[in-house]
């Protein structure tokens, strides 16, 4: 079984390059030059120096001794949190960047639901001297306020999303309309491994430096690469890609995602995903995507900004189809609870899309001695008035 991408942009059933005319100039230019590019001995050397010099890579893999020690396990975290901008997406951005000046590009937009990927790309282009435009949902830019900030602090206009939902699925919509009316000077920075061939691949393989670096410091601190389960929460899953990567094809790894059930998989407020989706078609691929039985697509919920999108990205799909992946869904409230443990317990606050993957340890036991790897994909300082909030701090 191959968990990698093929050549016609496809990971099992997944996948492909679903778009309008308009813009397969722009999708087969990228398609047709972005291994070629990221191969080339020049593209390596920046990329690496900017990820040491300016994002502060690697990353450490600390052993979190308390919640080790509570759930009989062996309990390492991946701190993408310290990264420059708070969390991962700052990996696939930097890629992104190179990416759009060496195809002499000299405008960017972005989509963005957190705010992490918006802020990411501000950065980056901010670092560039390039133009940049966010697409926001409107929801999203009120309970994201200072990301929101932040991103106009780094010269990026933001644009709200007010249809639909306006989360991140409409912010991604209004993007994709912006990049079909500016296709010559424009690159599309999408933040997650969805979106039409090659972007679900070349985010993942800008993400794979996570589990690139986790075989290394694994060997160094249990002497061998690979941990007995690796976890990662998952929306559109750029975290969860780059954290699987290089583990796809070791079936000694046990791959866990953790995706938002909202208030109840049933409560027709979820975002859970591998319970509630089928194939479908959303912002230019083939996936798992929550929808009615017509096929419109369903709003998806989650208290995390970043989770609330109705699809996974096709890699996901494909994991979850065949298998390979173990998908659990996690409520807010047990998500909430999970970050507050992890404050108390490691004196780490967890962004709330982290935070659902830390309840994984109240979903399934674990054997004693097992290693088990969690992705912190960002930290919590984002969604502290959403933490205020909830817990009446």
């Amino acid at each position: 079984m191959n968990y990698h991408v093929d050549q016609r942009g496809y990971y099992g059933n997944f996948g492909g390059a679903y778009i309008p005319e308009m813009l397969y100039p722009n999708v087969e230019e990228l398609r047709t030059n972005y291994l070629q590019i990221m191969g080339e001995e020049s593209f390596q050397k920046e990329f690496n120096k900017l990820l040491k010099d300016y994002v502060g890579r690697p990353t450490p893999l600390y052993f979190a001794n308390r919640l080790s020690q509570k759930y009989q396990c062996r309990i390492y975290l991946k701190r993408e949190d310290l990264n420059h901008t708070g969390a991962h997406k700052v990996n696939n951005t930097i890629g992104q960047i190179l990416m759009a000046k060496r195809l002499g590009k000299n405008r960017i937009i972005a989509e963005t639901g957190a705010g992490q990927h918006g802020v990411a790309t501000a950065t980056v282009c901010a670092l560039m001297g390039i133009d940049c435009v966010v697409y926001m949902g409107e929801i999203d830019i009120a309970r994201q306020a200072p990301n929101v900030a932040r991103m106009k602090m780094l010269g990026a206009e933001v644009r709200p999303a007010t249809s639909g939902s306006r989360t991140l699925k409409d912010a991604t919509n209004e993007a994709i309309r912006d990049w079909i009316n500016n296709p010559v000077d424009t690159h599309y920075i999408i933040g997650s491994a969805i979106g039409p061939h090659p972007y679900p691949d070349m985010v993942t393989r800008f993400q794979s430096v996570i589990s690139e670096e986790i075989k290394t410091q694994l060997q160094e601190q249990e002497g061998r690469e690979y941990p007995d389960h690796v976890v990662a929460c998952i929306g559109g899953g750029s975290n969860a890609a780059g954290t699987y990567y290089h583990f796809l094809d070791n079936k000694h790894v046990n791959i866990i995602a953790v995706e938002a059930a909202g208030k109840g998989i049933e409560s027709g407020e979820s975002a859970a995903t591998s319970v509630l989706g089928k194939q479908g078609i959303i912002h230019g691929c083939k996936t798992l995507l929550m929808q009615t039985a017509d096929g419109q697509i369903t709003e998806p919920y989650s208290i995390s900004a970043g989770l609330d999108y109705p699809g996974v990205g096709p890699m996901h799909a494909h994991l979850y189809e065949t298998g390979r992946g173990e998908f659990i869904s996690v409520t807010d409230d047990d998500a909430m609870k999970a970050g507050l443990e992890l404050s108390k317990m490691e004196g780490i606050i967890p962004a709330i899309e982290t935070a659902h993957a830390f309840n994984v340890f109240n979903q399934r036991p674990f054997e004693k001695d097992e290693v088990v790897v969690v992705n912190l994909s960002g930290r919590g300082d984002k969604d502290l008035n959403t933490y205020i909030d909830y817990f009446k701090l």
